[in-house]
């Protein structure tokens, strides 16, 4: 892919928390930021008007809950369609974390990430979104 160089200007206090970011994000230099802080409103913007996007429920749970393997297992079959793979780990004896890669609208991903993370049992969950241009 062809690099443009182009300039930018920004106001003293936009460009010390810009720097500011480059700093905490560990960014190798502003151009970095600014393509992240880019691509980061170009998801966004796929997420508001509902495009194709991919992306990963990360969960974490008690196995040992009752009918929580049930009830996740009946949610997903739901929405087959949007699931690509999961993964299922055993971080102790009792919490298991699962990641489920998903694909297809973004409401309908938030939709399933919502019944899934809302299911009882469930310790911690979260909806990752990427573009997949």
């Amino acid at each position: 892919m062809k690099v443009k160089r182009f300039g930018v200007s920004l106001e003293e206090e936009i460009l010390n928390n810009l720097d500011n970011l480059v700093k905490t994000s560990n960014f190798p230099n502003r151009s970095q930021a600014i393509r992240h802080l880019i691509k980061s409103s170009l998801v966004e913007d796929k997420v508001y008007k509902n495009k194709i996007v991919a992306g990963a429920i990360v969960i974490v749970y008690d196995h040992h809950k009752r009918e929580l393997n049930s009830n996740l297992m009946n949610v997903q079959h739901d929405y087959h369609d949007l699931i690509l793979s999961t993964q299922h780990v055993h971080l102790d004896h009792d919490l298991c974390l699962e990641t489920i890669a998903v694909k297809g609208k973004a409401r309908m991903l938030t939709e399933l990430a919502d019944k899934i993370i809302g299911t009882k049992g469930i310790k911690h969950g979260k909806l990752v979104i990427t573009d997949i241009e």
